[in-house]
């Protein structure tokens, strides 16, 4: 059976009945100074309604005083023609992406030479019910060219690093933990850590994703491996592990710089989402040592609200 189309939209063939979320996403960060961008095109569909598309956009700053950030729901949401998903005016699709909302405007090429990365541990699960959060990276080590304007300012993407994404599912996991970064070297990590509701349970830590070191991947998480994690709105401490690595880490951020969002399910739940793409990430592995300063991401998502970041008054769902 051949593998799914990492880049094919969902929601188009969802039942009417049924509820569902979808993310096109990327990161893209400033090759040597804390300046990166986050940009989403979001589907969210309630059992029984109609789909909505949302545009959301962050410009992280280490020199200015937070994110800037905007975000914007509309009616019109699509796929196909050429675009992978498409939000109003705006779309995402193969090697580009652009678009415009209240002061800020994109325009944008990426390019990746490696395959995409799958995060579950078998392509059969991405065909079934469970689980209910699928997770891919189309490209998972990518190269941003091209031009941002926010509220005047002229910003010039050139060889700006980073990762394109992609995920799908009827209900957010309980509790999540995502982490990226990309070495000037091209060595890269790309890693969700979660804890999954299974009825009244919930899961202890699991782990999927990858890290590339020297060309050479190595797929995270899997039976047996139990992942760890310490996290805190602006830190986390973590371990994973691979069938021949264990890799550990912390990543950081200045509490300024760490934006926050609602992200509702489509049953109506919601959780507190914080994210951070200009994080300092150091890497242990296997006695190496990756570093990675100003352009890691970093993203919690719960369902507490005692976490301290202002949330932007965006409502989702």
């Amino acid at each position: 059976m051949a593998p799914p189309d990492p880049t094919e939209a969902r929601f188009p063939t969802v039942p009417a009945a049924a509820g569902h979320y979808e993310s096109f996403y990327l990161k893209a960060c400033h090759p040597e100074r804390p300046l990166a961008l986050w940009i989403r095109y979001t589907v969210h569909k309630r059992p029984g309604a109609e789909p909505t598309g949302s545009l959301w956009f962050t410009l992280f700053d280490g020199d200015a005083a937070g994110p800037r950030a905007q975000k914007s729901t509309l009616p019109a949401v699509g796929a196909g023609g050429g675009a992978w998903i498409s939000v109003g005016e705006a779309s995402m699709g193969p090697g580009r992406t652009s678009g415009s909302i209240d002061g800020v405007d994109w325009e944008l090429r990426f390019e990746g030479r490696e395959p995409a990365l799958f995060h579950l541990p078998s392509e059969w699960m991405y065909r079934t019910r469970l689980p209910r959060t699928k997770l891919v990276s189309p490209v998972p080590a990518a190269r941003f060219d091209g031009s941002v304007s926010v509220d005047g300012r002229a910003i010039a993407v050139d060889a700006w690093r980073g990762m394109v994404g992609h995920n799908w599912g009827a209900q957010h996991a309980e509790r999540w933990i995502w982490l990226h970064g990309l070495t000037e070297s091209g060595d890269w990590i790309d890693a969700a850590i979660a804890k999954v509701r299974v009825g009244p349970l919930v899961t202890p830590w699991v782990a999927s994703g990858a890290i590339s070191i020297g060309g050479t991947r190595h797929a995270l998480g899997g039976p047996g491996r139990r992942p760890q994690a310490r996290e805190a709105a602006d830190r986390c401490a973590f371990e994973v592990s691979s069938r021949k690595l264990r890799v550990r880490g912390e990543v950081e951020a200045a509490r300024k710089d760490v934006v926050g969002w609602i992200y509702a399910d489509p049953d109506g739940s919601e959780h507190n989402t914080l994210n951070c793409s200009i994080a300092d990430m150091r890497l242990r592995v296997e006695g190496q040592e990756l570093v990675v300063r100003g352009s890691a991401a970093y993203e919690l998502g719960m369902r507490e609200d005692d976490h301290g970041i202002p949330v932007q008054p965006f409502p989702d769902g």
